[in-house]
């Protein structure tokens, strides 16, 4: 069966991170919603996604294809259906149409709805970029569960302390944790291939550690947190996810926050994720140009890909950093840095792409990777698309 992992509307209410990859690309729990829907499924996934995304997630549209919103975590039970639609079959959860199965006839959404059925299970969606960090406790553990079933792990060193159940911890082939102490009670503790944490780190579950990724000397964890492939943290982290390829190699703090790829927060880097006032945090929405309440008390920063930060830089509450920024300098920048925006609370500056190619290059290099040309062609035109924020600063 051809499967389609679709994005809807709602895409952007997911920027910064949706300017650079399909919805079922973002990482919550230990997976992306597109590799746990490749564990449920066993068959090969496509992408229907923006225009200027499709050359690196291509699109394959069979004669008989069936089409799943991109932001709906698998379930067992779900996942279940979805294979054993029929063509003209189509699955709804109130407004939101979770899967349907086309034959050669044309994506109409009016008929599609005429012939729904509507599920009665309960289904997780990733709507706001903050699901993905208040989400990401349950998604961790079903991820675990989903990974490490009928597998035994790799022997944990002696020099460790367990408080909770220790069938909870599991490394993968390679994975190195040593003089560390590892709290199960709240969550389960996942260590990727080839991953480490370093002693005197201190973990509370639900906690995921990415394959290549390491917890500095004396990190401190509070789950719900995922730490994505490839980097290294430090510091303390409270309920956060780094999707993968970056860094918060030193100390400071990074709580109820997202982190894309390729960044890079400075030394003693601290966001605030709760206002003074206890009041509900609210974020620039790329949909309204304006904030919107979050409806939660504790929300700090979300910054999208490739954009990093000087030594000492300070993230008030509700901080929404774009794709490619760099900030730098005392005082708090604004709530909202525009993608490609260089400079700090004394003003911004234009971070013209072709600077900026030859940062990232120097970045991918050092990890023993290119940075391709479909790669530059995506933030060429997220440069494009987001210049009148740039005005506005």
């Amino acid at each position: 069966m051809n499967y389609i992992l679709f994005d809807d509307p709602s895409r952007t209410e997911l920027l910064p991170f949706t300017f650079t990859r399909p919805v079922c690309a973002i990482r919550m729990g230990i997976l992306t919603i597109e590799e746990k829907w490749a564990h449920y499924l066993q068959a090969p996934l496509s992408y229907l996604t923006a225009p200027w995304l499709q050359g690196k997630y291509p699109l394959k549209r069979d004669r008989d294809s069936v089409f799943i919103n991109g932001k709906v975590c698998p379930s067992k039970e779900l996942a279940n259906m979805i294979m054993k639609m029929e063509v003209g079959n189509v699955l709804t959860k109130g407004n939101d149409i979770i899967a349907f199965k086309l034959g050669e006839a044309a994506f109409d959404e009016a008929r599609l709805r005429e012939n729904a059925t509507d599920l009665t299970i309960d289904v997780t969606m990733v709507n706001h970029v903050w699901d993905i960090f208040s989400k990401n406790g349950e998604a961790i553990k079903q991820d675990f569960e989903l990974l490490t079933k009928g597998r035994r792990s790799q022997k944990l060193s002696d020099t460790n302390t367990v408080i909770g159940d220790a069938s909870l911890v599991f490394l993968e082939e390679g994975a190195v944790v040593e003089a560390s102490t590892l709290n199960t009670k709240g969550g389960p503790i996942y260590i990727g291939k080839e991953a480490e944490v370093m002693e005197n780190s201190v973990v509370r579950g639900p906690f995921a550690l990415g394959e290549h990724s390491a917890l500095k000397l004396s990190t401190k964890v509070y789950g719900p947190t995922t730490i994505g492939p490839h980097s290294k943290v430090g510091g303390e982290i409270n309920n956060s996810v780094i999707f993968g390829f970056s860094n918060k190699a030193h100390d400071g703090f990074l709580g109820n926050s997202v982190i894309g790829e390729w960044c890079n927060l400075g030394a003693d880097t601290n966001n605030s994720n709760l206002k003074n006032n206890y009041a509900n945090v609210k974020l620039f929405n790329y949909t309204s140009q304006k904030a919107e309440d979050t409806g939660l008390q504790f929300c700090g920063l979300m910054m999208g890909d490739h954009s990093k930060c000087g030594i000492n830089t300070m993230f008030n509450t509700g901080t929404v950093v774009g794709v490619a920024a760099n900030i730098y300098g005392g005082d708090f920048p604004p709530t909202h840095v525009p993608s490609f925006s260089w400079g700090g609370a004394q003003g911004f500056e234009i971070y013209k792409p072709e600077k900026f190619f030859e940062t990232a290059e120097r970045v991918y290099a050092r990890r023993g990777m290119e940075l391709s040309d479909v790669e530059k062609a995506i933030l060429t035109e997220v440069f494009r698309q987001t210049a009148a924020q740039r005005q506005k600063k």
